[in-house]
């Protein structure tokens, strides 16, 4: 069985998506009408832009969809999902995908989201840190004993954990981290704690725009983050999809959930193999590979 995962943020490179848009003309299309729908020409950005520009919240997250989704697209009969997943802003490329959001519907909440966090960000100085080579039960002990705002963010694979939270509980929390006898414990670049509730006034902001967003019933499941496991009833994923801005991205579960559903090819849509890398680490029997235009 295959399963067809999406990445999140992150995986963005200036000149993503340009052999799309030269492909077919359905591909082109789609480009154009994104940059009707955001007002600004994204294309410009992601096919000729700087890193630094590419690297706006309100940027990143669009072009990463767009990449993803368009590329599902141009895959023709290749695309053939038993299951799908998405990492983060991924589960909204995976949603357009399996048929639960119309592109237009998947793009504009993806822009909303982006700017929420963007604003949420501002509210107060936060980051997200890499722990790694660290149990995660020690990482959530000691998260939970900081003073402050830090929690575990990304279940990224088994050793590999993201937390999130506010600037000088993150500092502390990677000393406790490096003395407990983590690897490493890196402060990421990141304009945020994304997956904390510092992100509470961009859940409550994206929550609107999703409540007025027509969900269809998916043509396939997809594993939500908040939830790791299969979902196929719209109205639970409108839910999942809402709790998942201040809730951790359970990627490892999520994928050890798919495995045991029966995935054996995981196919990576979107620029990057970052997913694929963590596929493996999870379990090092699985197919991986890059979905490509056919």
């Amino acid at each position: 069985m295959k399963a067809f995962v999406f990445p999140g943020q992150g995986a963005q490179f200036v000149g993503m998506g340009l052999d799309l848009y030269e492909s077919t003309a359905e591909a082109q299309a789609m480009f154009e009408q994104a940059n009707e729908i955001l007002g600004f020409s994204i294309t410009d950005i992601m096919f000729e832009g700087t890193p630094e520009e590419l690297k706006q919240t309100k940027v990143t997250q669009p072009a990463i969809f767009l990449h993803s989704v368009i590329l599902s697209k141009v895959m023709g009969e290749a695309f053939q999902p038993n299951m799908v997943a998405g990492h983060s802003l991924g589960e909204f490329s995976a949603l357009v995908a399996n048929g639960t959001l119309s592109f237009e519907d998947g793009l504009k909440l993806v822009s909303q989201r982006a700017l929420a966090m963007q604003k949420a960000c501002e509210l107060k100085p936060s980051t997200m840190a890499a722990v790694l080579a660290l149990e995660d039960e020690v990482v959530e002990k000691i998260c939970s004993e900081v003073d402050g705002i830090v929690v575990p963010a990304n279940y990224n694979c088994p050793g590999q954990l993201v937390i999130s939270g506010e600037v000088e509980a993150i500092n502390v929390a990677c000393e406790k981290m490096k003395e407990a006898g983590a690897k490493r414990a890196l402060v990421l670049p990141v304009g945020g704690a994304f997956h904390s509730p510092l992100m509470e006034p961009a859940r409550e902001e994206l929550a609107a725009a999703i409540d007025n967003t027509i969900f269809n019933e998916p043509s396939c499941p997809i594993y939500q983050n908040v939830t790791t496991t299969a979902v196929t009833v719209s109205k639970e994923i409108k839910e999942n999809l809402i709790a998942q801005l201040t809730a951790p991205v359970k990627w490892t579960q999520s994928v050890q959930n798919m495995i045991k559903d029966g995935a054996t090819t995981f196919v990576e849509v979107g620029p990057g193999k970052v997913l694929q890398g963590l596929v493996k680490k999870i379990d090092r029997n699985m197919e991986t590979m890059s979905g490509s235009a056919s």
